[in-house]
């Protein structure tokens, strides 16, 4: 029986985190795909979900820097939420159908007074509307279903609990917290503390880990971007010669070029993809951003050699314990390179724990 041929490899070799903004309505799984295809990366990976109905920043990590999303998943977040007032839905958020309504009649006044109790460490329930699994499945399944699964309390921190402004019967807050924070779950409790209930009405994430607002891109201004670099790298008569042999291929089949006009389109595809992948390469954040708050040890040539094998090894002023980021000697490149991840032994060894291919 013939061995069947081994499935080619699809995608470049890209290597970095790209901060997305993502837009209300997307799933987090659809970024991550877009981001692949516009990037042609052979892999890619997110960093946590983040719901539909929420916005804001999604790091999603490339090639290498897929080796590091655990840690991006296990930091701290900020959010801005608006919380409405008075209306209990089945979700938590403006999506579920209405349960419960109350009249509001809080102030400002009655808002800041309660915030108190939902800083530092809280006790919270998950949503049922949540991604946890029990039994393998997530546990929005079930409630949509209609059964009710009996969810132990957690422990979060919320760092910060900020009234930003107070209209009638909405509140904007902005929250830093721990991972596993819920939000709806957050407005929720903060509705039934105020006896009017709420739910969430918009939710955007500010920061994940070390990623901020600032540094997020939409999808769209990711494609635009390299779809002009793409339009730029041609001059007109390419671009001309260019789109009638996309034409003629799309009306006839590329299998039916003549070889000189299907070497001629891969050529003009080729440059218009390199520029294209030129200017969105150029937005990636290195692997290192994803632990800039760890620190770091730097290695000379032989240890260097040591650590890329697998072996710990002694650094001189090294911290005395937890896990630090590796600098060291990669040959063919000058200068310091970061080769990877690694923590610190009993024996105040630095054993790497994950490192990067060069």
């Amino acid at each position: 029986m013939a061995r069947r041929g081994r499935r080619a490899n699809r995608g470049r070799p890209v290597d970095g985190i790209i901060v997305v903004d993502k837009v209300y309505g997307a799933s987090s799984n659809e970024v991550l795909q877009r981001v692949k295809r516009l990037f042609n990366a052979a892999k890619a990976g997110h960093t946590g979900s983040l719901d539909p109905l929420a916005t804001g920043v999604l790091p999603i990590c490339l090639g290498e820097a897929t080796k590091f999303s655990q840690y991006l998943l296990d930091s701290d977040k900020s959010y801005r939420t608006t919380m409405k007032m008075g209306v209990r839905t089945t979700t938590g958020d403006r999506e579920g159908e209405i349960v419960e309504e109350r009249p509001v009649t809080v102030t400002r006044s009655d808002v800041e007074a309660i915030l108190h109790q939902f800083r530092g460490d809280v006790e919270q329930v998950p949503s049922m509307y949540s991604a946890l699994k029990h039994n393998g499945r997530p546990l929005y399944e079930y409630a949509r279903e209609g059964i009710e699964i009996e969810r132990p309390s957690r422990t979060i921190t919320i760092h910060r609990l900020e009234l930003l402004d107070f209209d009638g019967d909405e509140c904007v807050f902005e929250v830093d917290c721990t991972k596993g924070t819920y939000i709806r779950t957050l407005v929720e409790d903060i509705g039934e503390a105020l006896g009017c209930l709420g739910h969430v009405a918009e939710l955007k994430r500010l920061k994940a880990g070390p990623y901020t607002e600032h540094q997020a891109h939409s999808l769209d201004e990711l494609a635009a971007m390299r779809d002009e670099a793409r339009e730029s790298a041609l001059d007109v008569d390419q671009r001309i010669e260019f789109a009638e042999l996309s034409g003629l291929a799309e009306e006839l089949g590329r299998d039916k070029l003549e070889p000189a006009q299907s070497e001629r389109l891969r050529e003009l595809s080729k440059i218009r993809n390199k520029a294209g992948d030129r200017v969105i390469d150029d937005l990636l954040l290195p692997q290192d951003s994803a632990v800039s708050d760890w620190p770091q040890v730097k290695l000379g040539a032989t240890s260097s050699y040591y650590v890329s094998q697998g072996n710990p090894v002694q650094v001189p002023q090294a911290p005395t314990s937890g896990n630090v980021r590796i600098y060291g000697v990669a040959e063919g490149v000058e200068g310091l390179v970061f080769l990877g991840i690694g923590e610190i032994t009993d024996d105040g060894l630095v054993a790497p724990k994950r490192l990067v291919k060069g």
